[in-house]
């Protein structure tokens, strides 16, 4: 990857208790009084990562990263069996991204998300858009079923060996549910029948991961420890199967309640894993967002899509709402 600033360490960072027995991670790094930004990183139950940070101007940006619910450096971690996992949904996560402004002083930040943190972000606000004086996102998602049918069953016609690999690790028909099978495996009282499924899951989710260029820039999830695929097949299976608790739709209609908050969108013109259908109709209905299509499968981590993003935040670092 190129177009990213230097690494540098966080200044601060702590456990934020957001009720339901979980505690939060989060940090921030770059100029304490700096401009206020929030990475909401992909997933469902992926976590942080530690270079997202590197998007932002040190100089400039006041960068804040955490962990969702179950992710990452958060407790209690979805790799453990034991963890519940019903106060884990997207309007939970809201409350979390709003009690973490609050305990930093924050009285508005920018907003950036990948993948499944531009539902997140977008979920948060459409929530809070008093809270948010800009948005960046990099591959949309909004959460809805047709994008989850698309991954977890339209790219069948694609990958047909892999599909009927995925399909034969949870004893599946083809028009079974197939994610709800992996949501209960995921969760099998037996250690064996649940790693066996993490691990099915994983090499599926690289093959999505493949078709949208994630492949060319990140060790594949299937290498991955596998705490950290139990947390990313838990949780995302769990977000699937419940449509992530949003309205079909919902974000997208909703996304006039962003008017007055510039936003850039950043997405792979032939991304085959999520096509840019959703962020087309998504810059439809919200005023004050722009497209930026790129060529090829838009890896948020392409030198391209990089450029976009380092461009639009350059473009906000002295915007004041």
């Amino acid at each position: 990857m190129t177009n990213l600033f230097p690494p540098i360490e966080s200044y601060a960072s702590g456990m934020l208790d957001v009720g339901d027995g979980n505690l939060v991670h989060w940090e921030t790094s770059g100029n304490p009084d700096g401009k206020p930004a929030l990475v909401v990183h992909d997933g469902p139950g992926a976590g942080s990562r530690p270079d997202q940070h590197r998007l932002f101007d040190p100089e400039r940006y006041r960068i804040v990263l955490f962990d969702q619910r179950g992710s990452g450096r958060s407790i209690p971690s979805a790799a453990d069996p034991e963890t519940a996992m019903r106060h884990n949904k997207t309007w939970t996560l809201v409350d979390d991204i709003e009690r973490l402004r609050e305990h930093l002083g924050i009285e508005q930040w920018l907003l950036y998300g990948e993948g499944w943190g531009s539902t997140l972000a977008l979920a948060y606000a459409e929530s809070h858009p008093q809270r948010v004086c800009e948005i960046v996102l990099s591959r949309v998602t909004t959460g809805r079923r047709a994008e989850s049918d698309w991954a977890y069953r339209g790219l069948n016609r694609f990958f047909p060996r892999e599909w009927q690999q995925f399909l034969a690790a949870a004893d599946a028909a083809p028009y079974d549910d197939v994610v709800r099978a992996y949501e209960r495996l995921t969760q099998d009282e037996d250690p064996a029948v649940r790693e066996r499924a993490v691990r099915a899951w994983s090499r599926w989710e690289d093959t999505v991961r493949s078709a949208a260029g994630t492949h060319l820039s990140r060790t594949p999830l299937s290498e991955r420890p596998l705490d950290d695929q139990t947390q990313l097949a838990r949780t995302s299976a769990r977000y699937h199967t419940s449509g992530a608790w949003l309205g079909e739709g919902v974000l997208i209609r909703n996304a006039a309640k962003l008017a007055g908050i510039p936003g850039v969108l950043v997405h792979g013109q032939h991304d085959l894993g999520n096509p840019p259908t959703t962020a087309w109709e998504l810059t439809r209905e919200w005023p004050d967002a722009q497209l930026r299509l790129v060529d090829g499968p838009g890896d948020p981590q392409s030198d391209e899509s990089i450029a976009q993003v380092r461009e639009a935040l350059t473009r906000f670092a002295e915007r004041r709402r």
